[in-house]
């Protein structure tokens, strides 16, 4: 009887636990249930066509930069920017997500409790994309956090060694980027409380890749030869077809990054092609007054430029402060890379003069032209009335170049002690190509 007693008791208990587990577990597929509910269809396919838009932007980038270099360096800067997209999207699913947009950390960082992507799921995460799935938004942002390095390689192409390359490229985004992603966009980010807009990168992709790109270029040095032999683009078609993938590609960069679709998506869409053709057009004709001759390579240094320079604004600005935006592009940038050759360093494909005085031009035109009645979540700019946006803008500019060029020359420094950051004289004469990867990008 006892024995029967006891039985009845356990088989009691553990019916109960069974009842307060499936309860638990019910409550919680109820919630997941509710979520999933909010999620926009229109929203979630406008985000993932966008991912695949700024995924083709990295070998758009590739040929680019491909076209730029000369023909024993070509499927080296290819190479890079290829090998990029693998490393970054590794390190972005295993931690790097987490330390941008994972809960955060004293404003500085993002905790690890996203780590491998924990928690990662279907349901939207309301503190950045409310109405598609969280893991649509996160995998978006990897494309982001793949190119910005990308984009450091035009700095130093031709002469660095390709496993220096690809130590720098994994601790580089992992102390330099993801801590600028997380002040800027990360919710409990630091500058993003002070104030501080950024719509689509104009700090977190293109000033701090192109800041970086500075401090590579005085680190490593100037490449053997630099003013003394010819060193021109040996593809310019190419450069051409990567300003194109690149120009496409940036309506999902800069869209997209409205996180649905609909009138705000619209806005940046048509701000971002203003900016780039304002820009293309300032450029050859500066070019034309300057040299005597409009270049293809020109403009199309020059749409990218505008491209660039339009991305911390293309959410919070009309068409004509765009075109304004543009026009400035194109004549900054244009005397920015005319001022290397005078300076003396050698930036070889003109990374921080596109991206990195871009980045400038474009975050502080947030705080001269911001529009409430295009973006009701900013105030309106100095052109319309208030100062106080332009001041944050201008302390993000001051620290996020101060820590990432500190950063970055220290990293270099540290790279180049235990590897070596340069490859031999010999092998940076016959070319990257054949002594870093044994192949040839043309046989004739």
């Amino acid at each position: 009887m006892k024995r029967l007693l006891g039985i009845l008791i356990i088989v009691i208990m553990l019916g109960s636990a069974v009842s307060v587990f499936g309860g638990e577990q019910s409550a919680q597929a109820e919630k997941e249930v509710t979520a999933a509910s909010k999620i926009d269809t229109g929203d979630t396919a406008w985000i993932l066509v966008s991912t695949a838009l700024v995924m083709l932007m990295t070998p758009g980038l590739a040929l680019f930069y491909g076209g730029m270099v000369r023909q024993k360096n070509v499927l080296s800067i290819i190479m890079q920017s290829f090998i990029t997209i693998a490393i970054i999207s590794v390190q972005w699913i295993l931690i790097g997500y987490s330390l941008s947009f994972g809960p955060d950390i004293g404003g500085i960082i993002g905790g690890l409790d996203w780590i491998g992507l924990k928690g990662v799921g279907i349901v939207p995460n309301t503190d950045y994309a409310p109405t598609v799935p969280h893991i649509a938004f996160m995998i978006y942002q990897a494309m982001f956090a793949v190119i910005t390095p990308a984009l450091i390689t035009g700095a130093f192409a031709e002469r660095m060694k390709f496993s220096a390359f690809l130590v720098f490229t994994l601790v580089w985004s992992t102390i330099v980027y993801d801590p600028v992603a997380h002040w800027i966009w990360g919710s409990g980010g630091w500058l993003k409380n002070l104030g501080t807009f950024d719509f689509a990168g104009g700090i977190v992709v293109h000033l701090i890749s192109g800041i970086s790109a500075l401090a590579a270029a005085l680190i490593i040095g100037k490449r053997k030869g630099y003013k003394q032999e010819a060193m021109y683009p040996h593809n310019l078609p190419m450069t051409v077809l990567g300003t194109g993938l690149l120009w496409f590609g940036w309506f999902g960069f800069n869209a997209g990054s409205a996180l649905s679709a609909g009138t705000l998506s619209t806005m940046a869409f048509v701000t971002t092609h203003t900016s780039a053709v304002a820009a293309t057009l300032m450029w050859v004709i500066i070019e034309w007054l300057h040299r005597g001759k409009p270049t293809m390579f020109g403009a199309a240094t020059g749409s990218i430029a505008g491209l660039a320079t339009i991305t911390p604004a293309a959410g919070f600005v009309g068409p004509m402060s765009a075109l304004l935006i543009g026009f400035a592009a194109g004549s900054v940038c244009y005397a920015a890379l005319n001022m290397k050759g005078k300076i003396g360093y050698d930036d070889s494909l003109d990374a921080f003069g596109v991206h990195g005085i871009g980045g400038i031009i474009g975050t502080l035109s947030v705080g001269f032209f911001a529009q409430t009645i295009v973006n009701p979540s900013i105030g309106n700019g100095l052109f319309f009335g208030n100062l106080e946006i332009l001041k944050a803008q201008m302390t993000a500019i001051i620290i996020t170049v101060v820590y990432s060029f500190a950063v970055t020359a220290v990293l270099l420094k540290v790279i180049d002690v235990f590897i070596g950051l340069r490859v031999d004289e010999e092998s940076e004469v016959n070319g990257l190509d054949i002594s870093q990867h044994g192949e040839s990008g043309y046989s004739m």
